[in-house]
């Protein structure tokens, strides 16, 4: 996973996401299918708090991830946002929301099957009846392409990056062995990053979702988020 990117995490999903477009597409969803009477949010996975920024003007809002140094950039750029440093799969909280949302494909990052099913359920456990659940996915076995060569580039001023790498696949994960050649003012270095992430079919997640309690909808919008669908559950 992340361990020496998140200085540069912004910098470069800036390059590719639109955050606050983002931000109002999940608004519309949730407007569309929230039973709740409330207005609490949970980003689970939230990174740097980049989508809370633009969501804590209609939802009280708190978030969640695993990684400290990503919830210190989120801290930061979210003063008075209360923050978790919790793993998706088994987290509690002691309290509920009306929202909770797990974007950006990082349910992919629970890797096995019983893992993603055991974090969808904990999510489940944190919703308030009506609430919704949104998942955004990541690429399911047919269409995570093994050998597709990746290359990003930052090019600021004062920031230099390449991060290239080579899809490969083990079974049900997808294995991506990241290349960070980093420039700065205090020098140049090269460091690799290795993210394995579940390969989950569509009925896989469908399945996790009823198992869980929530009635699903499957959005596959190319044009929603980052283009890979998003499963919207609701609690009964």
């Amino acid at each position: 996973m992340y361990t020496k990117s998140e200085a540069f995490y912004d910098a470069i999903y800036g390059t590719m996401k639109d955050y606050e477009r983002e931000a109002q597409q999940i608004h519309a969803v949730i407007q569309q299918y929230k039973q709740s009477p409330g207005n609490e949010l949970l980003d689970v996975a939230c990174g740097t708090g980049a989508h809370i920024a633009f969501l804590r003007r209609d939802y009280t809002v708190e978030g969640l991830d695993f990684d400290e140094e990503m919830l210190a950039i989120a801290r930061r750029r979210n003063p008075g946002v209360a923050f978790h440093h919790a793993n998706m799969v088994d987290f509690d909280l002691g309290h509920t929301f009306d929202v909770v949302m797990c974007l950006f494909s990082s349910i992919g990052y629970t890797k096995t099957l019983p893992r993603m099913r055991q974090a969808l359920q904990t999510m489940w456990r944190h919703l308030n009846p009506g609430g919704v659940l949104l998942i955004e996915p990541w690429l399911t076995p047919g269409r995570f392409e093994v050998g597709h060569l990746s290359a990003t580039f930052v090019n600021q001023p004062d920031l230099k990056i390449a991060r290239m790498n080579k899809a490969e696949v083990e079974g049900r994960l997808s294995i991506m062995n990241f290349h960070y050649l980093v420039a700065t003012h205090a020098g140049i270095e090269h460091f690799t990053e290795l993210h394995e992430l579940g390969l989950f079919s569509h009925e896989e997640y469908l399945d996790a979702f009823g198992a869980s309690g929530l009635d699903v909808v499957h959005d596959p919008d190319p044009e929603k988020l980052t283009g890979r669908g998003l499963y919207i559950g609701v609690a009964r």
